[in-house]
């Protein structure tokens, strides 16, 4: 079987959406320590999706309990009036929707200037296609395999498809893609198959709530996906 994924590394990315916010210095530390690559931070304005969850502040606050790459996924709109204000907080990529404005490209570019990696995200229902056009700008492609705006949803088998379509869009150039929702051990190497290289976990890796849970849970979904890759863990 071919793998394109595979001229990507295998990164887990776990969310911290799903950590206990009571506890989140040290849930990032966990994370981090448990093996993650990058952590992945869900940005939810309760306007472009149904849920409120945290902002610059909070991965500010964050920021000093990790070295690991911070990975944000701004689900708000508009977004260009914060892309500053994350760039601030310490996050290394910024991912916006293509849904989420009427400038794409604006966005991507401003992002770019901050000296960020940037990325543009997917919902489900949005056709690969769409994002064509802005490909030369964009070093993360993210797919959802959920409707954004909560965590802990069961991944829509479909989106697979359009990950094997991305991933040819893409070929020949430097971008990651992200596969965000419902992403489990189970589903993992279908995920690496189609061409994903980009793992966010939440639930999945943060079920058990302890850092040897954590720890089991990354390493699960990671070989998992390294195995359908052709790759030794």
């Amino acid at each position: 079987m071919s793998q394109p994924s595979a001229l990507r590394p295998l990164i887990i990315a776990p969310s911290i959406l799903a950590s206990d916010y009571a506890r989140l210095g040290e849930e990032v530390r966990a994370a981090d320590t448990a093996g993650a690559d990058w952590l992945h931070l869900d940005v939810m304005d309760g306007h472009f999706v149904p849920n409120i969850s945290y902002g610059p502040d909070v991965i500010k606050a964050m920021r000093p309990h990790s070295n690991k790459i911070f990975d944000a996924h701004l689900m708000i709109a508009p977004c260009d009036p914060y892309l500053e204000a994350f760039a601030k907080a310490g996050c290394d990529h910024i991912t916006v929707h293509a849904e989420a404005g009427p400038h794409l490209h604006r966005s991507l570019q401003a992002i770019r200037a901050l000296g960020k990696k940037a990325g543009v995200a997917l919902n489900p229902a949005t056709p690969a296609n769409a994002i064509e056009y802005v490909l030369d700008l964009v070093d993360i492609v993210l797919v959802m395999s959920v409707n954004p705006g909560f965590g802990g949803q069961s991944f829509i088998p479909t989106v697979l498809e359009k990950i094997t379509t991305i991933r040819a869009m893409c070929a020949g150039r430097p971008i990651d893609i992200t596969v965000d929702g419902g992403v489990t051990a189970d589903n993992a190497a279908q995920i690496a198959a189609a061409g994903g290289n980009a793992l966010v976990a939440g639930s999945a890796v943060f079920k058990g709530g302890t850092f040897e849970h954590y720890k089991a849970n990354i390493a699960a979904i990671r070989n998992a996906a390294a195995i359908a890759r052709g790759e030794v863990v």
